[in-house]
């Protein structure tokens, strides 16, 4: 059976907003609190999981992830993550 894979996106205390990509949301958000995550997330801890989705492919995930990272706004990113 294959894994899900997701694209999920977290808050920081310095309210930034973090994508990321994984085939396990808990122990992936368990690794940035702990400083084992992104460069990005030791120097902007978070603080919550705001959004997560899951693709069937890998490919699919990082596609969408790409696309949450350098093509969306914040603004948008926001409304993404109110629209779930």
């Amino acid at each position: 059976m294959d894994k899900s894979h997701y694209v999920y996106i977290l808050l920081t205390e310095r309210n930034t907003l973090y994508c990321g990509y994984t085939d396990d949301v808990e122990k992936r958000f368990k690794q940035h609190l702990e400083g084992k995550g992104a460069k990005y997330t030791r120097a902007n801890k978070p603080v919550k999981l705001v959004y997560q989705r899951s693709f069937d492919t890998k490919q699919e995930a990082l596609k969408e992830e790409y696309r949450i990272k350098h093509k969306l706004t914040r603004t948008q990113k926001l409304e993404l993550i109110n629209s779930q």
